[in-house]
């Protein structure tokens, strides 16, 4: 399984940002897609996450900002944010698993993608 992401850069506050996230190897539709982020110096943090049947989860930080979405067709899952902060600043990750649940922890997710770095300036 190979995660490809993309789409990140450097934004002013309150800006919009639009995230890829490009799977080879298995179906985003059949598999639980997250994304994760990690600023300097924390703990990568679970972000959001869509379900093979659409469900989703999102942290609180994010709630009302960010939206998750699929493209089954490309095989690509998107992370839409929305209202940007610099507390949003951050390397997103995504990341997938088999399975049942929305887990946040990272080491349930056995694939991960390389990562892209998202810069909100104030």
């Amino acid at each position: 399984v190979q995660l490809q992401a993309s789409g990140g850069g450097l934004v002013q506050a309150g800006a919009s940002l639009r995230l890829s996230c490009a799977a080879s190897g298995r179906t985003v539709s059949s598999n639980l897609t997250a994304w994760f982020r990690q600023a300097p110096g924390k703990e990568r943090e679970f972000v959001t996450g869509i379900l093979w049947n659409g469900n989703t989860g999102y942290a609180d930080s994010v709630k009302g900002r960010f939206t998750i979405s699929r493209d089954s067709a490309k095989n690509t899952v998107y992370l839409r944010m929305d209202s940007l902060k610099p507390e949003d600043t951050a390397i997103y990750y995504c990341a997938c698993r088999a399975g049942l649940g929305m887990p946040f922890t990272t080491t349930s997710y056995p694939y991960w993608g390389q990562g892209t770095q998202v810069t909100v300036s104030s």
